[in-house]
């Protein structure tokens, strides 16, 4: 489903990524691992095309989309649910939710599934507030769902448990478990915290100052060697 191979990006004179490579299949779970200032986001956004490569190449279900505009990727059925979450705060919920089908052919219908609701029941009774009322979990509930109503065959989530409540956590990794086994959908989980990812994760690659330092899966990876990429 997603094949990335070598790329490396730039900020100025400073190499973010250095030779960075992952691959991820339909129905499974990447866990994207390493502490702040790694390069997680900056990987994320290379891969959305929401920041250029440098050289490399990313392949989405067998096709090189690696100069693909943000939206020509969206359309093409990928999701992103950035870090911080970024909704529309005076927008109401179900408008947010709109907001996610706008990668959409105009001929397709414009209404949310009974199925998101099933996902993220506390949204259904909050249609009609604006996004900024809600709390940082019910955002992050919303940014996923909004994500969601595209119908993508890979979703990336960036920190979805950043400053988020351990109810709220435990909620986004039950959604996340169902969506995995559901099998139609790819899912890259960008992460901090180990034990989070673990429970979820099929394949770990774990990034140190922009390069892979160990990746494999989750019968593969030793613990207490992560943990050390991860401390400060």
């Amino acid at each position: 489903m997603l094949s990335v191979r070598a790329i490396h990006h730039y900020y100025g004179g400073s190499h973010s990524l250095r030779g960075v490579s992952l691959s991820l299949k339909r129905g499974e779970c990447l866990a994207l691992l390493g502490r702040n200032g790694v390069g997680k986001t900056t990987l994320l956004k290379c891969l959305m095309g929401v920041l250029p490569v440098a050289s490399g190449s990313v392949s989405f279900d067998g096709d090189d989309i690696t100069g693909l505009a943000p939206h020509q990727r969206a359309a093409r059925g990928i999701a992103y649910v950035p870090q911080g979450r970024d909704i529309f705060a005076r927008l109401t919920v179900e408008e947010n939710m709109l907001m996610g089908m706008a990668a959409k052919p105009a001929s397709a219908a414009r209404r949310i599934r009974s199925d998101i609701f099933e996902l993220f029941p506390v949204l259904k009774a909050m249609l009609a507030r604006r996004g900024g009322d809600l709390s940082g979990g019910q955002q992050q509930q919303l940014a996923i769902a909004r994500a969601l109503v595209s119908e993508p065959r890979l979703i990336i989530l960036d920190e979805p448990t950043e400053g988020i409540q351990p109810s709220i956590i435990k909620d986004i990794g039950r959604v996340i478990r169902l969506l995995r086994e559901r099998g139609d959908i790819a899912i890259l989980l960008c992460e901090q915290y180990f034990d989070f990812a673990r429970e979820l994760a099929d394949q770990y690659v774990v990034l140190s100052r922009g390069e892979v330092v160990a990746s494999g899966d989750r019968t593969q990876l030793d613990s207490d060697d992560v943990r050390r990429h991860l401390s400060v």
